[in-house]
This record gives C-alpha cells, structure tokens and sequence, in this order.
C-alpha cells in the first residue's frame, strides 16, 4: 500500500465485520507517536519550527522513516488537527440554546489552538477529511440546523466561524512570541497603545483619538465572545 492509499485508509470509519490482520514486521514509530512528537516540539518551540526534518530529529530517524506513516507535511497537518477535534465534546443539539452550544464548541477550539503556539495555521485551506474534522462540522452543522438555521447559511456560517477561530487564534500566538522577545509593551500593554493613539493629531484623527479607550478596551477573550456573539445574532436575524 503507497503513502496516498494509507492516507485514504485513514479516512474511512472502521468495519465492523473486519478482523485486524496481523502485523508481518514491526515498526520503530507509529503514527500516534508522529502526532504526538509533533505535538511537543509545537508546544514548545511554535508551529514555525515544525519540519519533517525537525520531527525526523526529535523521532531520532531519518525523514524518510516518517514517509512511511505520513504523506507530507499537509497529510501531518490534517492528522494534528484532527488530534485536536478529538478532544472536543460536542452537545446534544437543543433548539432552544444552539448559540450557547455554537459558541462552546468555538471555544473547545479555541482553547486546544492556544495549548500550541500557532497550530490554527495548520486548520487555514484545510479540506475536512479527517473523521475527527468531520464529526465537529457535523456536530456543528446539527446544532444549526436544530436551531432552524438553513442548510446553505448554516453550511457558510460553520466555515466563517472556523475561520475567525483560527485567525483569532494565529493571532494571540503571534502576540505571545512577540512579547517573548522584546516588543512586549507594544503588542501587551493597553496603556502604552492608549498613549499613542490619544497622541495623535485630533483634526486629522478625531473618533481615534476621542474614542481610544473602546478601541482599546477589554481583556482576557472579550472580543472573542463579542464576535461570536456579532455573527450568531447576525446568523439568527437572517
């Protein structure tokens, strides 16, 4: 079986009336200890320095060892999310608190993003094969449609919501190695950026400089649950 017919195998429910066959030969890494290699060197050094070669190292083989479990780097990407939809528990879907339900499983997400600095990359032009993928839109796609959303505006809504997840979450992670180094007080101060918008000249910049305190405002995931919330409202106005 080639790399591109192992992938395909991963992506089919398991049968039933199918006895595993045994093993002819071992092996020295399985996918599940690629995913969680992956996993670590993310935590620890950003999604950035993941590399097959760098894998390779912290696996101690060889890149070509790797190809044996995973196509390339866009096949390790899909499987990486997919770990982390596995730890997502989707609710039964209740018409009467599908926003509520929409915006926990959004931040499900969002909270296993942020456990490895810059992963959401990872899910941005993902095809959702991965079973694990498909059982969160799937899920996603019942809340909605239990909550009597239409099937086309549910099915755009789940794409727009994964989207902004994942952005919001690029960008706390982009935030947080910035002020690893020093740009601190620029990217995590709220004073330092009140100063310097209240700074600028008011007849060329009025509403920024009058309203800098709302354009500076909130803290911790604020403007997260604002937006959800924006595009839910929006969702349930249509």
């Amino acid at each position: 079986m080639n790399p591109r017919e192992r992938r395909a195998a991963r992506h089919q429910p398991p049968s039933p009336d199918t006895e595993p066959r045994p093993r002819r030969r071992k092996v020295p890494i399985t996918v599940e200890q690629v995913v969680d290699t992956a996993l670590g060197v993310i935590a620890t050094e950003g999604y950035e320095a993941l590399t097959m070669r760098r894998l390779a190292g912290a696996l101690d083989t060889g890149p070509a060892s790797l190809y044996a479990h995973v196509v390339n780097k866009a096949d390790l990407d899909e499987l990486l999310i997919g770990r982390l939809c596995a730890e997502l528990v989707l609710p039964e879907p209740d018409p009467a608190a599908w926003r509520e339900q929409i915006r926990g499983v959004c931040a499900q997400i969002r909270d296993q993003y942020l456990k490895y600095p810059g992963i959401s990359r990872a899910a941005l032009a993902m095809a959702p094969t991965n079973l694990e993928t498909v059982r969160v839109s799937e899920g996603m796609l019942a809340i909605l449609l239990t909550g009597g959303i239409a099937p086309q505006a549910a099915a755009w809504a789940i794409d727009a919501l994964l989207l902004y997840v994942a952005a919001y979450c690029l960008e706390v992670s982009v935030a947080r190695q910035r002020s690893a180094d020093d740009d601190a007080i620029w990217v995590h101060s709220r004073d330092e950026l009140l100063r310097r918008l209240t700074a600028l000249p008011p007849e060329t910049f009025p509403h920024t400089t009058r309203h800098a305190p709302e354009l500076t405002a909130g803290e911790g995931h604020d403007r997260f649950d604002f937006t959800l919330t924006l595009m839910l409202d929006g969702l349930a106005h249509r």
